[in-house]
């Protein structure tokens, strides 16, 4: 059975902001978030597998897919990743789960980053999806960095000179942001693009989408260095996933890196890109079952 067969919709108010969420399975709570430029059905390929061990919630970030998009502050705190993990523990106690299992890819593995460092009594076991932590790559910019990953100083420009460069052709931008950050030959669901594509489009989801990056390298920093500052690490055991085909791989010593922000960390690359649970959906199900079932 498929995920939109088989999963349920519903609308969170989480703190005064709606989330959509789509949710099946019963068991264990585990949430699933997305990443840029997408919404929950990335993890189409992953989740329906998932409910048969666990009750499997996907929700859509603030900013993405149908959630609300609500307007931005100077600070950018309104997107900051405490906020979206502040709305995640919202959503989870909807469901009535106070402690619970996360897997995050990409800005979800962000928000998944800041959920265990803000609320480490509720984190049981956590899941990274191909990133190296926020403060690390700022921190370590270089060349490769900065062209791998333009779209880091893109989004953060002001004034809103991304949003008017993106939303003169969304569907062509996140039709190459798949394709530039997959492994060749990777293939998509043309349905779920579509509804990729759907969502994104909307022009306060694109203003919304670069909120979430001009926070990364403003108010999440100040959040990390404080965090680090006090010596605050991930303290629940932490898989870390990603692509043998990506940027991170070729960049990073990714699980050193990783062992300097977390007590627990355990990891391997997968053979795919960027996308994860599209990519190699049948090894992020074997890892994520074998890691989350051990808890």
């Amino acid at each position: 059975m498929g995920f939109s067969e088989l999963f349920e919709y519903r609308q969170v108010n989480a703190g005064g902001v709606t989330i959509n969420v789509a949710h099946a399975g019963s068991g264990r709570p585990l949430l699933l978030l997305h990443g840029y430029p997408q919404n929950h059905r990335m993890w189409q390929r992953v989740a329906p597998a998932l409910t048969q061990d666990f009750h499997v919630i996907c929700p859509d970030l603030r900013g993405y897919g149908d959630s609300d998009k609500p307007d931005s502050d100077p600070e950018h705190v309104t997107y900051s990743k405490r906020q979206m993990a502040a709305d995640m523990v919202a959503v989870m106690r909807a469901f009535g789960h106070e402690r619970f299992s996360v897997a995050g890819h990409d800005r979800g593995a962000r928000v998944t980053h800041r959920l265990c460092l803000g609320f480490p009594d509720l984190v049981e076991r956590a899941c990274v999806m191909d990133i190296a932590p926020t403060l690390h790559m700022f921190e370590h910019t270089d060349q490769d960095f900065a062209t791998g990953y333009y779209h880091w100083f893109f989004l953060i420009q002001p004034d809103n000179l991304p949003e008017h460069m993106i939303g003169l052709d969304p569907d062509y931008y996140l039709r190459e942001k798949l394709r530039r950050w997959s492994a060749p030959g990777a293939t998509f669901d043309p349905e779920t693009v579509g509804d990729y594509v759907r969502c994104f489009s909307a022009p306060e989801a694109i203003h919304a989408s670069c909120e979430d990056y001009r926070a990364a390298a403003t108010v999440d920093l100040d959040h990390d260095r404080a965090d680090r500052d006090a010596g605050r690490k991930v303290t629940c055991p932490l898989l870390v996933l990603w692509g043998k085909e990506g940027f991170v791989n070729r960049t990073y010593d990714v699980l050193s890196v990783w062992r300097d922000y977390g007590a627990d960390v355990h990891g391997k690359a997968l053979e795919c890109g960027h996308f994860l649970p599209e990519e190699a959906p049948e090894s992020v199900i074997d890892e994520l079952r074998r890691f989350f079932a051990a808890g």
